[in-house]
């Protein structure tokens, strides 16, 4: 599996945030929905294009780690959290996780 890094800026399907792609934004900076675009890292090979919506969020050597589940077909990915990612909402899907 190689990443491939592509630098894409995008509208959020979810809450119509523009997103400014840095080439490793793989989810909405504000709500943190995704979309599922890639086999493997970056390629964009992917035919489902469905939603990936933020499902958990946990620590991991200091980092959050997201846990999205994509609304189409049911694929879960994990996402390490980028630094612009809203704290807020991170702690909002934390705080819905644990209900």
């Amino acid at each position: 599996m190689t990443f491939i890094r592509t630098k894409e800026d995008f509208v959020c399907e979810h809450c119509s945030a523009e997103v400014k792609g840095d080439g490793y934004t793989n989810h909405c900076p504000r709500c943190l929905w995704g979309k599922h675009v890639d086999v493997s890292p970056g390629d964009r090979a992917e035919e489902c294009h469905g939603m990936m919506e933020p499902m958990n969020a946990e620590m991991n050597g200091g980092d959050f780690v997201l846990t999205h589940t994509c609304a189409k077909c049911g694929i879960v990915r994990r996402n390490k959290a980028a630094m612009a990612d809203d704290k807020g909402a991170i702690l909002e899907i934390v705080r819905r996780a644990t209900l």
